[in-house]
């Protein structure tokens, strides 16, 4: 069952896409502003995102950012009473995948998340996998498994270890990066199979 996140703070709204989805099979999460919408996009983990645009605390246009810079691949469908062609335009620049304007049908609505959800699975099925060993790095979920189990590499590691996000990078940084990867996927760091150093050069990947 596909979970769908609605982020509106018009009750009236709110009744009519429950209503709406729960009648065809979709289960569905409620959040009237910022703050809430964010705690169950977390916490829910919903497969289709339904967000206005006028919202109390923080816009649906920085909620978009916000939400695609944790979840790139994860359909918003903006619903707004914003019909000027400028604000869809900046909408789908800023990565919302579809454009509905109010006043709305609800089947329509209901075919465009069915839409998305399409979409997703076709991509996600397209994406690529490498494995090797017992690891699996699955780049459109962006997760790493190892002998099942998920190895965590937060966004904020990468962003301090590859190249400085936060600091300018030390010539051991990479090695330092090397290191820790090595931990988390080698059987035995001190003899890699996969992830080796060519001396004066850098490092190498082997299957």
């Amino acid at each position: 069952m596909e979970k769908i996140l609605v982020v509106d703070d018009d009750p009236t709204i709110q009744r009519i896409l429950c209503r709406t989805f729960t009648t065809n099979g979709l289960e569905v999460f409620v959040a009237g502003d910022a703050v809430s919408a964010m705690d169950l996009f977390h916490g829910a983990r919903p497969d289709v995102v339904i967000l206005d645009l006028m919202l109390p605390g923080k816009s649906g246009q920085e909620l978009c950012l916000e939400m695609k810079c944790s979840a790139p691949y994860l359909p918003i469908i903006v619903l707004s009473a914003m019909i000027d062609e400028v604000d869809k335009v900046m909408m789908l620049e800023l990565g919302a995948d579809d454009y509905v304007t109010k006043p709305f049908s609800p089947r329509e609505v209901v075919a465009r998340v069915r839409a998305a959800v399409r979409r997703l699975r076709q991509r996600c099925n397209e994406s690529e996998v490498l494995k090797f060993d017992d690891i699996e790095i699955n780049f459109f979920a962006m997760e790493v498994r190892r002998a099942g189990e998920n190895v965590p590499v937060s966004r904020s590691e990468l962003l301090d270890k590859v190249w400085g996000y936060r600091c300018y990078p030390t010539t051991r940084t990479v090695d330092t990066h090397i290191l820790r990867l090595r931990r988390k996927l080698e059987h035995d760091p001190s003899y890699p199979v996969h992830l080796h150093t060519v001396h004066g050069v850098g490092y190498r990947f082997v299957r």
